[in-house]
């Protein structure tokens, strides 16, 4: 099996793309907005007598600038109930979205096979970057992805008698000078390193559980923190901090668990609320405005915006928000909703 995933990911991806169909339930968005399932699948469904639509449970999402969607199937990464447990590799869907089945599926896969994999930055427009991490060995890697091929970028197994530089790394964002923040929600710190991997700082803030990284306008660095929740679909209170370009940290917002985040125009913050069932931004000075409301029992798990590249306008995807939603409440399911609109506007 793990042979044909990763001749799978080799192949060009051709078909079973998605003629723009609207959300499934009411997605309740400002005026001028539109929604749109853009990667859904068929055949997933945990019991044939549920005979949802849906992909398999994804957790995290990023665009290249040619304008592929990777999405990082899910593993369990906070123990307890929650997801399976397995290795998978990541998903990459073309331009103009999917529909998975149980046959196809393997004509989506990129990479090789992870477990727990996490989708955390893309770096150049073509480097994709995964955190992932063993759970009895307590031991977490960054790995690079570039046309397929994967490499060791940080973390990993340490020198005798050293401990792990990363036990449970999460998000991943790059500055503009190319240096990489990873959150390190088991030691609660963010992990400073340059463009290499090379260590510049273990310990380069603390931090309650962080998650979500992303360099916002001006550089500054957006974290979320589940705070006292030991699972993101658990209450909180969680945070959002902001930290300047020169390293000064502000707490900008407690109260929700932010399942995912991501800078948006206007130097807002855009972050999804699974327990609300709602998306909502945040702007610098910590002023939240809902943005959208999901119905039906659905829920909002990642969301990220497409760059706007040449590959990205032709496909008429070039600054849409992209997230990934649970279905009525059924975290084994998952749809890509894609929402179209003026975002440019305050």
């Amino acid at each position: 099996m793990i042979t044909s995933m990763l001749r799978a990911s080799r192949i060009l991806l051709l078909g079973f793309l998605l003629a723009p169909v609207p959300a499934t339930a009411e997605l309740i968005l400002p005026s001028g907005f539109t929604s749109q399932v853009y990667v859904s699948g068929t055949g997933f469904e945990a019991s044939q007598a549920q005979a949802m639509e849906g992909m398999p449970s994804a957790t995290t999402l990023a665009f290249d600038d040619a304008g592929m969607l990777y999405l990082a199937r899910s593993g369990r990464r906070y123990g307890g109930g929650g997801d399976f447990d397995d290795r998978w590799p990541i998903y990459r869907v073309p331009p103009g979205g999917a529909r998975l089945t149980r046959d196809s599926e393997d004509r989506f896969f990129h990479g090789p096979p992870l477990p727990n994999a996490q989708v955390a930055a893309i770096r150049g427009g073509r480097e994709i970057f995964v955190t992932t991490f063993d759970r009895e060995r307590r031991i977490g890697v960054v790995y690079r992805i570039l046309d397929g091929t994967i490499s060791l970028f940080a973390g990993g197994t340490p020198p005798a008698g050293t401990p792990p530089l990363l036990r449970q790394p999460e998000g991943v964002a790059i500055d503009g000078a190319g240096n990489f923040y990873v959150a390190d929600r088991a030691t609660g710190r963010i992990v400073k390193l340059d463009a290499q991997g090379r260590v510049l700082d273990p310990k380069w803030l603390t931090v309650t559980r962080p998650r979500g990284l992303v360099i916002g306008d001006r550089e500054h660095l957006w974290i979320s923190s589940d705070g006292a929740a030991e699972a993101p679909w658990q209450p909180g209170p969680g945070e959002i901090w902001r930290v300047s370009p020169d390293g000064v940290p502000s707490v900008v917002m407690k109260g929700p668990i932010a399942g995912a985040i991501s800078p948006g125009p206007g130097g807002r913050l855009f972050v999804a609320d699974r327990q609300a069932g709602l998306i909502f931004t945040v702007s610098p000075e910590g002023q939240r405005t809902e943005f959208a409301r999901f119905t039906d029992g659905d829920a909002p798990r990642a969301l990220c915006f497409a760059p706007v590249t040449p590959a990205t306008q032709q496909a008429g995807i070039a600054g849409d928000l992209f997230v990934i939603t649970i279905r009525r409440g059924a975290w084994p399911l998952n749809e890509v909703v894609r929402i179209a609109g003026p975002f440019e506007k305050p």
